[in-house]
């Protein structure tokens, strides 16, 4: 993006200050299977902490289950970072040792 800024002091010399914005890098939150934390558990997971529905998080806990990993969303690394740990929170409140892993995309 480029702006004109006009000079005040009367010289009639015209300032170009160009501005970029870079797009930030985006990360993928990947949960990994175990053989110990439920099914249902990783359904209730991506309802509450990514906001899936419940026959999406149905069909990424079938793609954990049988692929050993499963998307569960994109994010910049601030959101992805704590989404993981919310996931890994989540997990030991309730005794399960369900892996989550943030990798970039």
């Amino acid at each position: 993006m480029s702006q004109k800024y006009g000079n005040n002091s009367g010289t009639g010399i015209q300032i170009e200050e160009n501005t970029r914005v870079k797009k930030p890098k985006m990360y993928r939150v990947v949960l990994h299977n175990d053989h110990y934390t439920t099914m249902d558990f990783v359904v209730e997971v991506l309802v509450k902490i990514f906001k899936k529905q419940p026959a999406e998080a149905t069909g990424i806990m079938l793609e954990v289950h049988n692929r050993g990993k499963g998307l569960c969303g994109v994010f910049t690394y601030d959101i992805a970072s704590t989404k993981a740990s919310q996931v890994h929170q989540m997990a030991r409140a309730r005794e399960f040792p369900l892996k989550c892993s943030v990798e970039e995309a």
